[in-house]
C-alpha cells in the first residue's frame, strides 16, 4: 500500500491510469469494493466539497467513514501531536484523508503512518486529489491533455491547486498563462519548475479578452482570505479579476471555465449560465477521482 502525498509522485502511465480508472467508476460508482474497510478522514482545515465527496466516495464503495471536519473538536486541541493523532487513528483505520494547514503535514504524517495517506491539502503546498479531478475534467472536456492552452488567474503565490496542477501537466506540453496581481505572482520555485521541464509559461497583471480568446481552459481561483497576515494586503488583491459572461463572446468553441471553488466574487454569477462554464461538474468529478485514488491506495482493484 502507498500514500498519494504529492502529484509529482506520480508518472505519466500513472496519472492515464487512474484518469482511465476514474471514468470506470463514472460509469458505475455504486460497488462494494471497500466492503469492511474503514476510512478516516481527518481535516484539520475547514473544507466542504473535498471533505464531502472523500465520504461520499467510501460510502458508495461500501467503507464506513470516521474523523472530523474540525480541528477544535479532536485531541490536538488539547495539544496532541501530529504523529500521536495519526498513529492513534491508524489503530482504527484502513486510510487516513488528511488536510492540514501546515505545509509539508501530509508528508510527515506518510512518514509516520502505518496505514497509506492521502494528502488533501496541506498549506499552500500540495492538492493532488483536486489535480487529478481538474485532469479528468480537462479530459473529458477537451478529448485530450496535451498541448493545450491553459490561463491560470488570480492567487498563484498560495493557490497549492494550481502549483499541484503545473506539476501535473508536465507530461503534456501545456502553455500556461499566469495571470496574477504582482502581490500574488506564481512564486519562483514553480516558474523554475517550469524551465526545468521545458513547459512554455507567460505572465501577465491584466486580465483580458485576448487572452480568454486563445485559451482551451481558463482556471480560475479565489483570492484565499486565510493565507493573508496583512488584510489590508488581501483587500487590494481580491477582487482584481473578476471573470463576467460579456467576456466571453468571442473564444474558442471548446474552451472551459473550471474553478476548485468556493468562488467568493471573481467568477460573476451569469457565467454560470454560459456553455463555458464547467467547474460544478468539475466538482462531481471529483466523487469519481477520489474513488480511484482511495482504491489504488490500498491496491485494490476498481
Amino acid at each position: 500500500m502507498h500514500s498519494l502525498v504529492t502529484i509529482a509522485d506520480l508518472g505519466k502511465e500513472k496519472i492515464l491510469s487512474l484518469l482511465a480508472s476514474a471514468a470506470r467508476f463514472e460509469a458505475m460508482p455504486n460497488r462494494k469494493t471497500l466492503d469492511g474497510r474503514v476510512v478516516a478522514t481527518l481535516f484539520f482545515e475547514p473544507s466542504t466539497r473535498t471533505r464531502l465527496s472523500f465520504e461520499t466516495a467510501a460510502n458508495r464503495l461500501g467503507a464506513r467513514v470516521i474523523g472530523f471536519s474540525d480541528a477544535a473538536t479532536s485531541s490536538s486541541s488539547k495539544g496532541e501531536s501530529l504523529k500521536d493523532t495519526i498513529m492513534m487513528v491508524s489503530n482504527y483505520a484502513d486510510i487516513i484523508v488528511m488536510r492540514h494547514h501546515l505545509e509539508g503535514a501530509a508528508r510527515y504524517a506518510s512518514e509516520v503512518s502505518p496505514v497509506p495517506i492521502i494528502n488533501a491539502g496541506d498549506g499552500a503546498n500540495q492538492h493532488p486529489s483536486q489535480t487529478m479531478l481538474d485532469l479528468y475534467s480537462i479530459m473529458k472536456t477537451q478529448g485530450t491533455l496535451d498541448g493545450l492552452d491553459i490561463c491560470l488567474v488570480g492567487d498563484l503565490k498560495y493557490g497549492r491547486t494550481v502549483h499541484s496542477l503545473i506539476m501535473a501537466m508536465r507530461h503534456f506540453h501545456p502553455r500556461f498563462h499566469f495571470v496574477a496581481p504582482t502581490e500574488l505572482a506564481m512564486p519562483n520555485e514553480y516558474k523554475l519548475y517550469c524551465r526545468e521541464h521545458g513547459i512554455d509559461f507567460t505572465e501577465h497583471t491584466e486580465f483580458d479578452e485576448t487572452l480568454i480568446n486563445a485559451a482551451d481552459i481558463i482556471y480560475m481561483t479565489r483570492v484565499q482570505r486565510e493565507r493573508f497576515t496583512d488584510l489590508m494586503e488581501y483587500e487590494r488583491v481580491k477582487n482584481v479579476y473578476v471573470l463576467r459572461a460579456d467576456m466571453l463572446r468571442h473564444t474558442r468553441p471548446n474552451l472551459r471555465i473550471l474553478h476548485p471553488l468556493p468562488r467568493v466574487g471573481e467568477i460573476a454569477y451569469d457565467v454560470d449560465d454560459c456553455p463555458q462554464a464547467y467547474y460544478f461538474q468539475q466538482a462531481k468529478n471529483g466523487l469519481f477521482v477520489r474513488q480511484a485514488l482511495i482504491c489504488d491506495c490500498l491496491e485494490i482493484e476498481g
